[in-house]
């Protein structure tokens, strides 16, 4: 089920004022029929994404869809699976615009800081994979494999030792030790490590500013709405 016409509204809007710029925005939300209740990640939610995407390609508009949504109640397996389920689906139809792409939980009832730290994450491993391979002959590290051949320690080359901290992906909260390790530095979980991410990221958060003219004018805008008498319906 699609939440509004899109197509008549940009219709109707071009009708009235040709040539003024619009974005095909869908949001097909499946429904759990034991509850009513809207079903985010699930595979029809996958399927109606790319099909809008579609649709948005066939009028030569570009596509708002897609997100880091979810059903889950809870930061758990079950929201990761929903998000990376959307997520996959907002990247494979290659989305133009994004509203809701982190921090969603409970259909969107709620907003979890510690999901919005998974959702970040997530995106950025989605960026690096949307970068692709390099062929270059520094990417490909062919003078190591020159020098080093088969069977060679590839792990402590040079060619290693300047580029993994650019070239290779690591997580700040998805770590890999294995059990035991993990056991040993206090078995920290993933919801608690997103809890600590996104607190030192709010810490490390630094006001861009705004223009004063514009500060402004928004104020003037502000107190200008309030000051108008609010209309009763008849």
């Amino acid at each position: 089920m699609v939440r509004s016409p899109p197509r008549a509204s940009i219709a109707i809007a071009q009708a009235v004022r040709p040539g003024t710029p619009a974005i095909y925005g869908s949001f097909f939300t499946p429904l759990d029929m034991r509850s009513g209740s809207p079903a985010f990640g699930m595979p029809e939610a996958v399927l109606g994404t790319v099909a809008g995407a579609q649709i948005a390609r066939r009028y030569h508009l570009p596509y708002r869809g897609g997100g880091g949504l979810a059903s889950a109640d809870a930061v758990d397996a079950q929201a990761a699976s929903e998000s990376m389920m959307s997520l996959w689906a907002t990247y494979l139809c290659a989305s133009d615009f994004v509203l809701h792409a982190a921090g969603w939980l409970e259909g969107g009832l709620t907003a979890s800081f510690e999901k919005f730290a998974l959702d970040v994450e997530l995106i950025r491993m989605f960026e690096r994979m949307r970068r692709g391979v390099g062929f270059t002959e520094e990417e490909l590290a062919l003078g190591a494999i020159r020098e080093l051949g088969p069977g060679g320690m590839f792990l402590e080359s040079e060619h290693t030792m300047t580029h993994f901290r650019d070239w290779l992906y690591m997580s700040p909260i998805f770590t890999t030790p294995d059990f035991a390790t993990w056991e040993s530095m206090g078995a920290e979980t993933l919801d608690r490590r997103a809890n600590a991410e996104w607190k030192k990221l709010l810490e490390s958060y630094e006001d861009p500013g705004l223009d004063p003219a514009i500060d402004e004018a928004l104020q003037e805008y502000i107190a200008k709405r309030k000051a108008e008498p609010v209309e009763e319906e008849e």
